[in-house]
């Protein structure tokens, strides 16, 4: 319970970062997955860097996958 007396949101999985005022920015995490098994991640204020980084990394032979997540 709240403290207006109400029941939390049921659904947990997916945020909605976008509706908080206070927010400046966002965070972005690229997790690249080598082949090998290593991962990777870092993280961007900037999405447009973030996937600029993860198609760069993408082009490597030893790349299996890279994904960007919103995180904040």
């Amino acid at each position: 319970m709240t403290k207006n007396g109400t029941k939390k949101d049921a659904r947990r999985g997916k945020s909605t970062f976008d509706k908080d005022r206070r927010r400046k920015h966002h965070h972005f995490l690229v997790s690249v997955y080598y082949a090998d098994g290593e991962k990777f991640g870092r993280v961007y204020t900037d999405k447009d860097k973030a996937e600029r980084f993860a198609a760069r990394q993408r082009r490597s032979p030893v790349v299996k996958s890279a994904r960007i997540t919103q995180v904040s």
